[in-house]
């Protein structure tokens, strides 16, 4: 499997929770599918500024797996995005909402799957004349 599918999975799946994180924003009514699942329809004001935060730092972690799948920058970011997805794994896996648990499990797996490949990515060797 290549650098590039994996980013482009990560993406994938990434790019899914955050239209899900900005619908939660914008009210809408999947409160049991998330944060633990605590609040049934839309999320009150402090839920749905969670909602936001992770939204954005999705986007960043689409950045930076993207440009270190083609390049040797952002490694130490890479692996911030290994160690968040492993977390959510373990988040996802323990949460006491079954419906929330079924949704995102599956989905975190994949980001940390795909995320891992790219962070693993090795410097091209170069011909040393």
């Amino acid at each position: 499997m290549s650098h590039a599918f994996s980013a482009n999975l990560f993406t994938l799946c990434a790019g899914t929770v955050t239209l899900f994180q900005l619908a939660l924003v914008a009210g809408a009514p999947w409160g049991q599918l998330t944060q633990g699942g605590r609040v049934g329809g839309a999320l009150p004001l402090a839920g749905r500024l969670v909602a936001l935060a992770s939204a954005l730092l999705l986007v960043a972690f689409i950045v930076a797996v993207r440009a270190r799948a083609r390049t040797d920058r952002f490694r130490r970011m890479a692996w911030v995005v290994v160690a968040y997805c492993a977390l959510g794994i373990v988040a996802n896996a323990a949460t006491p909402s079954a419906p929330e648990r079924a949704l995102w499990l599956p989905v975190v797996t994949l980001m940390f799957g795909a995320s891992l490949h790219v962070a693993r990515r090795r410097a091209p060797t170069r011909d040393v004349p």
